[in-house]
């Protein structure tokens, strides 16, 4: 029997490409996507996320399981990577180059992933210097990996130095105002933290500046502890 050809990437859809990379965010954060939260991460209703998996699972793009998780096929995972690497180039240059804040970035690189040239894309992303993650250090496929060992700032023990390395894609999807407030507090990749207290709010110690972060805020932040 003839094997079915391979799903074309030119031929996916501005939907069917939101779709697979808010699977993508969901899956890589190490948790199961499914049709409910997927309708919540899009702002869709459950039976439009239902028709559009079908049509998803039949272009080859998805799998859904008996108990309704969703996973990418490799035709899937490839086309979220090429939107995903889209999304945080341009959040890099609204960012680094026109001074957005963290949110603002995230939301108007939503809204230009789909819109833009890939000649575009290319030629932001070599005035970058093709940069390794998104302002808030989160890999651009195929060029990075998250690194082993991280572990959130609010199981962080107290006393132990760290390095804020990502902040969730989840959790901010979840909360977009925890980007704004990191951001405010300048915990953001690269900058050295330790948990001075670990009440409510956590006491941390930011460079050497003492801040208090929000426990959901917290739990947004992964961090590599420094030995």
């Amino acid at each position: 029997m003839a094997q079915s050809p391979a799903p074309d990437a030119g031929r996916l859809s501005e939907t069917a490409g939101r779709y697979l990379e808010a699977i993508y965010y969901i899956v890589h954060e190490g948790e199961v996507a499914r049709p409910g939260g997927l309708a919540d991460w899009l702002g869709v209703s459950r039976p439009t996320v239902t028709v559009t998996l079908q049509r998803l699972a039949r272009g080859g793009w998805v799998e859904v399981a008996g108990d309704r998780s969703i996973n990418l096929t490799a035709a899937g995972e490839a086309a979220a990577s090429h939107v995903v690497r889209r999304h945080r180039i341009l959040e890099r240059w609204l960012v680094d180059v026109l001074g957005l804040d963290w949110a603002a970035g995230d939301r108007e690189a939503s809204l230009l992933v789909h819109g833009l040239s890939e000649v575009v894309v290319e030629r932001l992303d070599v005035h970058l210097d093709r940069p390794l993650t998104c302002p808030h250090g989160n890999p651009i496929p195929g060029r990075s990996a998250v690194p082993d060992g991280l572990v959130r700032l609010d199981l962080l023990a107290p006393g132990r130095p760290a390095r804020v390395v990502r902040i969730s894609e989840v959790a901010e999807h979840e909360a977009p105002q925890l980007l704004r407030l990191l951001h405010d507090l300048e915990v953001t990749p690269g900058r050295p933290v330790t948990v001075r207290a670990s009440g409510t709010p956590l006491q941390v110690e930011v460079d050497g500046r003492p801040v208090e972060v929000d426990r959901g805020a917290a739990r947004a932040v992964w961090v590599a502890p420094v030995s």
